[in-house]
């Protein structure tokens, strides 16, 4: 506006009103980038600190171990991801070998956190996990791993084939075995409709997968590893119902003698486990069988209300 009352008041003329344009629009377009590059040098201090925690990380420590007994114990254990907030209280339970341990409770009460602590994905703040009565802390993850099977909700998967993917499990497996564990795993359905069936690239974490699919291919490694102590994390959420008993049949093969632990929002799929244990507010509020849990266990009754009105809702 200033620069058009210049001109029509003859105070300059029209090349030097282009000029000024041109040179304020460049400068415009530079300042920007100029702006840009500051915002990224004040996010530099937060990234640089951040670095240096990855790099200052202590290291899990242990020894190479064999073990025979699997029962897994957890004792007085608390957790907090962050200081201020401890997620897991003073929770004591004791998973046996041979048996399948169900962990029930609402969202949020530390289920999952739990079993991330068994696997030793973290470490406990106080308290023990232990594995056949030795404390894992005192046990190498390499070692550790070889002994768990670890099934979560959340898939991570590779952009390889399905069958390299399913080997992961344990990468000494024949071709035959791959394919026999995913079988058992309800895979072969899905895969021999696919062009290239057990070649086929699936694209970074499965990306050419459903969620269903991506969960089987899951399950198929654990079965392939075969350790002696398993863990699934919902792995039925992503299923219908025809694939959750094709996997059940699976599975019923896999957890022969085995330590199972499982977390399900199912619960009539739990409602036959060996043991029950149902968590509130990241501690044990009780543990027992079905009939035991409804009379003794406040929480799991009013969840198995819920269950039943849930199952009788009409659309």
């Amino acid at each position: 506006t200033v620069g058009l009352s210049m001109l029509a008041s003859g105070q300059v003329s029209i090349l030097i009103l282009l000029g000024y344009i041109i040179m304020a629009a460049k400068l415009s377009g530079a300042m920007g980038g100029v702006l840009l590059y500051l915002t990224e040098i004040f996010y530099l201090d937060a990234r640089i600190a951040r670095i240096g925690e990855i790099k200052n990380h202590e290291l899990q420590g242990g020894e190479k171990a064999v073990l025979s007994d699997f029962n897994v114990e957890i004792k007085d254990v608390c957790f907090s991801y962050q200081k201020d907030t401890q997620v897991i209280r003073h929770a004591s339970f004791t998973a046996e070998q041979g048996q399948v341990t169900a962990l029930v409770g609402p969202s949020g009460c530390g289920k999952t956190t739990m079993l991330k602590l068994i696997s030793r994905l973290y470490d406990a703040d106080s308290g023990t996990v232990q594995i056949g009565g030795t404390d894992i802390r005192e046990i190498h993850t390499d070692s550790l791993f070889k002994y768990v099977s670890i099934v979560f909700q959340e898939v991570i998967l590779f952009n390889t084939s399905i069958m390299e993917n399913i080997r992961l499990g344990r990468l000494d497996a024949s071709d035959e075995e791959v394919i026999r564990a995913a079988k058992l795993a309800g895979c072969n359905e899905f895969v021999s409709r696919l062009p290239d069936t057990y070649q086929t690239i699936i694209g970074e974490n499965g990306a050419k997968l459903s969620g269903g699919e991506r969960q089987r291919l899951s399950i198929a490694r654990a079965i392939l590893k075969d350790a002696p102590i398993i863990i699934l994390d919902e792995i039925a959420a992503s299923l219908d119902v025809e694939t959750e008993v094709q996997i059940q049949t699976g599975l019923n093969h896999l957890i022969q003698g085995k330590t199972v632990i499982v977390i399900s929002h199912r619960l009539k799929s739990i409602e036959n486990a060996d043991k029950i244990v149902v968590m509130k507010a990241g501690t044990v509020e009780a543990c027992g069988k079905h009939a035991h849990l409804l009379k003794q266990s406040p929480t799991y009754r009013k969840m198995i209300e819920k269950s039943n009105l849930a199952e009788k809702f009409n659309y």
